[in-house]
């Protein structure tokens, strides 16, 4: 690709600015490149809001931006029996997504990065190749905007329209639909710890996912998943906030939006768009982890988009997806594979928490999820967890965990 000097023209236009696309255009633009941010100002995507220390030192988020620190996670069965995993040594950061996105945003604009609030609308053609990114402004939806750029980031979200109009199969993956309330958070009593992330696997939450309270200092968000469209989320966060003695707590503001299941087979169109964040379907099964992933997608595609600047080389795209599965397929793989069949019924259900409640299962779950790695292996541990796992499913061991 050769450079131009063109002044009308951007290196990269990023469309979405999310985390994905937010980091994405901090890198590119801290490198010298001329990037454009493309996002719809003003919304927000409901999220747990959880951090591990892996991001936080990867991505140098100062601690003025982490609002609560987690030091354990509750597991809830459906029989109403609980199950605590502390963070042995460690916390799990809490950030509230209306400033941790906005803040990234910042970041990336006193790198160098030109921001614009607008709706993509479509990428048109030019004779000498170079696209057009085409939106409308959000202050005036009758006309219509034209970017010429040598690359662009798809960054725009699970139901990515960038992903629709330029890669094979994009827009078209399996989504939990999440919805939740940002609520003042409440005095602290034994059904409500700041400093805990309480998870609730039922079914009458939740038929195919689980439902969450997760402390953001001052506020705290309640929500729930499901990709059962026939589902009330807003019945099932009623009925939760009302079971534990939140429905009377202040209502701040409530969001909802599909989270993507799995990875898109590709990311590119082997050209000049690549695809990171929820547009490229990267969130963690079971988990709906999804904040650390897409700013890792985030930064891959800015490096993608500074080699095929440089070199020109359009192989550098597809390399970005085959490098990233490399680290992390497998953990996707598994976590999928959880999924599918541990959230099936309560039965099931009642049968994970009371995994939940073995050490080994603790101690490996925080190392991969901490370090976003797969520990070393520990045969023993894994050894001990199979058993235990093949004792729940023939029935040969309680379905119901003790009481912590």
């Amino acid at each position: 690709m050769t450079p131009q000097s063109t002044d009308d023209i951007y290196d990269c236009v990023i469309v979405g600015g999310g985390p994905a696309g937010a980091t994405s255009a901090h890198d590119l633009a801290k490198t010298g490149h001329r990037v454009l941010l493309l996002d719809k100002a003003g919304r927000i995507k409901p999220c747990g809001g959880a951090i591990p220390p892996r991001l936080i030192e990867d991505f140098d988020i100062p601690e003025s931006i982490i609002v609560a620190r987690a030091r354990a996670a509750r597991m809830i069965a459906p029989s109403g029996r609980v199950v605590d995993m502390p963070v042995e040594g460690g916390a799990v950061g809490m950030v509230d997504r209306e400033h941790f996105d906005e803040w990234l945003r910042a970041r990336a604009a006193k790198a160098g990065c030109e921001r614009r609030a607008g709706s993509f609308t479509g990428i048109e053609r030019e004779a000498d190749g170079l696209a057009n990114i085409v939106y409308k402004p959000k202050d005036d939806s009758s006309e219509t905007i034209r970017i010429r750029t040598r690359t662009v980031i798809g960054a725009d979200g699970a139901k990515s329209r960038v992903a629709a109009e330029a890669i094979p199969g994009g827009g078209e993956t399996k989504c939990v639909f999440a919805y939740h309330e940002i609520i003042k958070s409440p005095t602290p009593t034994e059904g409500f710890d700041p400093a805990r992330c309480d998870i609730y696997y039922q079914g009458r939450l939740s038929p195919d996912f689980y439902a969450w309270v997760f402390p953001h200092g001052e506020t705290t968000s309640v929500g729930v998943g499901s990709a059962n469209k026939g589902f009330s989320l807003r019945d099932a966060i009623r009925t939760l906030r009302k079971d534990i003695g939140l429905d009377q707590a202040q209502l701040v503001r409530k969001e909802g939006a599909p989270i993507p299941l799995k990875p898109l087979k590709r990311w590119d169109n082997g050209r000049d768009v690549i695809l990171a964040g929820d547009a490229a379907g990267v969130v963690a099964p079971a988990s709906g982890e999804g904040i650390y992933y897409a700013m890792l997608g985030g930064r891959e595609a800015a490096t993608a988009i500074r080699e095929l600047i440089e070199t020109g080389d359009v192989t550098a795209l597809a390399a970005t997806r085959k490098r990233y599965m490399k680290a992390h397929g497998q953990v996707f793989m598994i976590l999928g594979i959880m999924q599918h069949f541990w959230y099936r019924s309560d039965k099931r259900r009642e049968g994970f928490v009371a995994m939940c409640n073995d050490k080994d299962v603790q101690r490996l779950t925080w190392d991969a999820y901490l370090n976003k790695r797969l520990g070393k292996p520990d045969h023993m541990a894994h050894l001990r967890i199979f058993l235990k796992d093949t004792a729940h499913l023939l029935g040969l061991a309680p379905a119901r965990p003790k009481q912590t």
